[in-house]
């Protein structure tokens, strides 16, 4: 336990540079942008080039680089992204109120992803180079072709306008009514996950195969323990280390879909805040937007090193 703190602890003061590459990366090309605050703040006013000017002044736009980075970190810090110049709102009240909503598309995409895979993975391992594990490759293969928003013009095409048995789009909140928020959660989720789920079932099956051509696990079958015990209890733990860290990688692909899969569902969560805040011009909000993104990803992998070293006491006695 003391060592997983210690590892714990490093990786987390690691996290202190990567979050400042992050902010600076995302500052800069913020800056270099076609964008302008000011005329975005502005917009259908017809400012005068001294209101401009004054703006720019008041809001230390005109400064060196440096100096505007220095308080645009020291803004963040305090929790200050800065005011949309569409809605003249807080940045940050605008994602508080978008995040939750993207937050339960990803870990429920996340949850259904894991759940196909281990499934489907495991039984073309156990069944490898026989009908279901054939069945499952053209299926995982097909689903790795399929992009997420084609699978989500489908599933609106077919199920919910042909059949009727999910809404086309928007959003009921769990708190009131749990049976709405699946209804419309259930699609955007789907969507979201199959193309995931299917490259995450090639690789289980992989590392599952190749677990079960070890001798440990001929030697405890052949003493006499049941199968499923072995697979449950050996095989899967050693096996899904691989998985685990391409697992770290998708999450990125989760959320980055989630703008993609929100705007086709009318879900009024962080993707489509940064479809509107790109199309009316409000580079305050596409930052807070980009930047809670990439701090999300890095905070997701944290937690999947963690796992990594609770499932695997190889790493933590390297580390």
């Amino acid at each position: 336990m003391v060592a997983i703190v210690r590892i714990l602890a490093r990786r987390i003061a690691l996290l202190v540079p990567l979050m400042l590459g992050i902010v600076l990366f995302v500052f800069l090309v913020m800056r270099f942008s076609d964008s302008d605050p000011a005329s975005a703040f502005f917009q259908g006013a017809n400012p005068t080039p001294e209101q401009l000017h004054e703006f720019r002044e008041q809001h230390g736009l005109n400064d060196p680089l440096p100096v505007r980075y220095i308080g645009f970190v020291g803004d963040l810090l305090h929790g200050d992204m800065g005011i949309s110049a569409l809605t003249r709102q807080p940045v940050v009240e605008q994602v508080t109120t978008a995040l939750p909503l993207t937050l339960q598309l990803t870990f429920l995409g996340l949850g259904i992803a894991v759940v196909l895979s281990l499934v489907f993975g495991v039984t073309a391992a156990i069944y490898r180079d026989r009908l279901p594990d054939q069945l499952i490759r053209v299926v995982s293969l097909t689903g790795v072709a399929a992009p997420g928003f084609w699978l989500a013009l489908l599933m609106i095409q077919y199920l919910a306008v042909g059949q009727g048995w999910f809404p086309t789009g928007g959003y009921v909140n769990p708190g009131d009514s749990l049976s709405g928020w699946l209804k419309t959660m259930t699609l955007p989720a789907f969507a979201l996950s199959l193309p995931v789920a299917a490259q995450l079932t090639r690789i289980v099956r992989t590392a599952v195969v190749e677990e079960l051509d070890k001798d440990y696990v001929r030697t405890a079958i052949g003493s006499g323990l049941p199968p499923v015990v072995v697979v449950g209890r050996n095989v899967l733990r050693n096996a899904l280390i691989n998985p685990l860290t391409v697992l770290g990688l998708r999450v990125g692909y989760l959320l980055g879909g989630a703008v993609v899969i929100e705007t086709i569902f009318a879900l009024p969560g962080m993707g489509k805040l940064m479809i509107e805040a790109v199309r009316n011009g409000d580079p305050a909000v596409v930052q807070g937007v980009v930047l809670t993104t990439a701090v999300g990803f890095v905070v997701v992998n944290l937690v999947i090193d963690v796992l990594h070293l609770l499932v695997n006491p190889r790493l933590r006695s390297a580390a």
